[in-house]
């Protein structure tokens, strides 16, 4: 059986964490894609211009299938990784964490970098609060005017979120569904003759 949820953060938090004069400062923040983490990382590299890293690390998908770790200059797996890591430990995708380093001018060795970047993230995620959300598929249903009712009804009956409706002569609109229910939900449409059905995404 396809495990239809996965868990999240609700909103962005911040964790820190302070070793022999440097500070680590954790940013945790719920993203979608790709284009979103690329703005989030630029924004906090501007702002924090004066800081030596800018580490991160991301999960994305409800699968998980897309990740990422950046240790921006830190000696190698000794940043991303463990940030990535702690955001497998909590079973989360969608997140961005972003550690942002000032250093204190000791260096703290490859086990010290790696306690510090996981413990600033941990700090973040402990203060998230973490949200299960449910796989979906959105569809696009078109059909003629005189089967609005038959297709209204079935919306209805299914409990299903509707967005994009164009209701002419020729009438079209988009729904959501949660993956489990798909199945049939798709089967109860094909029985509506003149109704033509096509998947969109899933999110």
């Amino acid at each position: 059986m396809f495990d239809d949820t996965y868990k999240t953060i609700k909103a962005s938090t911040e964790g820190i964490y302070k070793e022999k004069g440097s500070k680590f400062l954790a940013f945790a923040i719920p993203v979608t894609t790709e284009t979103e983490i690329k703005g989030h990382v630029e924004k906090i590299k501007k702002e924090y211009y004066d800081a030596r890293h800018h580490c991160y690390a991301y999960i994305l998908g409800h699968d998980k299938a897309a990740y990422r770790v950046n240790d921006d200059g830190e000696p190698s797996g000794t940043a991303g990784r463990p940030i990535h890591g702690q955001l497998l430990s909590k079973d989360l995708t969608n997140v961005l964490v972003i550690v942002v380093r000032y250093f204190g001018g000791i260096k703290l060795g490859v086990s010290g970098l790696i306690n510090a970047y996981k413990a600033a993230t941990k700090d973040a995620l402990d203060n998230a609060e973490i949200i299960e959300k449910t796989v979906n598929e959105i569809y696009r249903v078109e059909f003629e005017y005189p089967l609005m009712n038959d297709v209204m009804r079935l919306l209805k009956d299914e409990g299903l979120e509707q967005f994009n409706q164009r209701f002419e002569l020729n009438c079209s609109l988009d729904f959501s569904v949660r993956k489990s229910k798909s199945l049939r939900v798709t089967e109860a449409f094909s029985k509506i003759r003149g109704v033509t059905l096509s998947f969109v995404r899933m999110e």
